[in-house]
């Protein structure tokens, strides 16, 4: 990076009108003529994101590592919303030669928004294709060099945006720049926070950095709160009797996919939303409510660790923003 630009420590400096009401996905304005790619948009938050963009009109990209569930997911919501503009393109996280590949590929003259959607959660102790820590590997490395690669692409919007997905339980993590890549004792939670922590670090270094390059990119946080999506019990690494209980535990306390969604789509598509952002549910641990701007923990805006966390991607990556 080739300058560390100061900003407000506060990602939310200003409200929208959208925070009068309770904002739903009915809410959001028509997105035609809008180009975007969703990461991991073949399933849970992400099909569900994807979706409705392209129910309001824009061209809808799933970005996705599975070919055979991407096609499956653009039939299925082609059933479900007839006309919508959608297509899946191969793209695996887990591998910077497929980010570059992806980048490379982009037949399109923008990209208006693009959400990091994709993650891994709480897997046992795995590699990408790169040798990095999993979560860390695909839920910030991965996300870090992908924007990077299609910023040409965004900084050819009128209007771009990113919005990154983290977690609540970024709000928790006990971030450690020597420990990311699990040098030491690995705990799947402990990481999964950890990386999600790192969203949050990236996506408001990237609003500063746009800002100090005097650049139209908006960077935006979401939290979606715990949604019933099937994603933790499906990768949890706990014994049998987790895996029994955890289903009916998670269907009690969970909320749909769709209001789990809406953190996302808000932060994509409100008008005026300032840079920076940090779009949550609006009740307690920001895991359940209305999405709106709300703030993480203080350590979340420690510009600090993000320039020194954003200067470690780009070694690792290779990905240099504006070079």
């Amino acid at each position: 990076m080739s300058k560390k630009p100061s900003t407000s420590k506060t990602l939310n400096s200003r409200t929208t009108a959208a925070t009068a009401v309770k904002w739903t996905e009915e809410l959001m304005p028509d997105q035609s003529g809008r180009l975007v790619v969703v990461t991991g948009g073949n399933s849970g938050i992400g099909y569900v994101t994807a979706r409705e963009l392209a129910r309001r009109g824009a061209h809808t990209v799933l970005a996705c590592r599975d070919r055979t569930r991407a096609e499956a997911a653009v039939l299925r919501m082609r059933t479900e919303v007839p006309g919508v503009r959608v297509e899946s393109r191969p793209l695996d996280l887990a591998d910077l030669k497929s980010v570059r590949r992806f980048a490379e590929n982009w037949d399109h003259e923008r990209l208006d928004l693009l959400i990091n959607n994709a993650a891994m959660v709480m897997p046992p102790l795995t590699r990408t294709v790169d040798g990095f820590e999993s979560q860390f590997g695909v839920n910030h490395l991965g996300a870090y060099a992908l924007t990077g690669r299609l910023l040409p692409y965004l900084l050819r919007a009128p209007e771009p945006r990113v919005v990154t997905v983290s977690s609540e339980g970024q709000l928790t993590a006990r971030f450690s720049l020597d420990n990311l890549n699990g040098e030491r004792r690995y705990n799947p939670s402990l990481a999964y926070a950890q990386s999600k922590r790192a969203n949050v670090y990236f996506s408001a270094q990237l609003h500063r950095w746009a800002t100090a390059e005097r650049l139209p990119l908006r960077s935006m946080i979401a939290i979606p709160g715990l949604s019933d999506t099937g994603v933790i019990t499906k990768n949890s690494v706990h014994g049998p009797l987790w895996r029994a209980v955890a289903p009916r535990f998670i269907r009690l306390l969970a909320k749909p996919v769709i209001q789990g969604a809406r953190p996302s789509l808000y932060a994509a598509t409100v008008p005026g939303l300032p840079g920076g952002s940090y779009i949550a549910p609006k009740g307690k641990l920001q895991m359940r409510g209305a999405p709106t701007p709300r703030h993480g923990r203080r350590t979340s805006y420690d510009e600090e660790t993000a320039v020194a966390l954003w200067e470690l991607s780009e070694r690792l990556t290779g990905v240099r923003y504006g070079r």
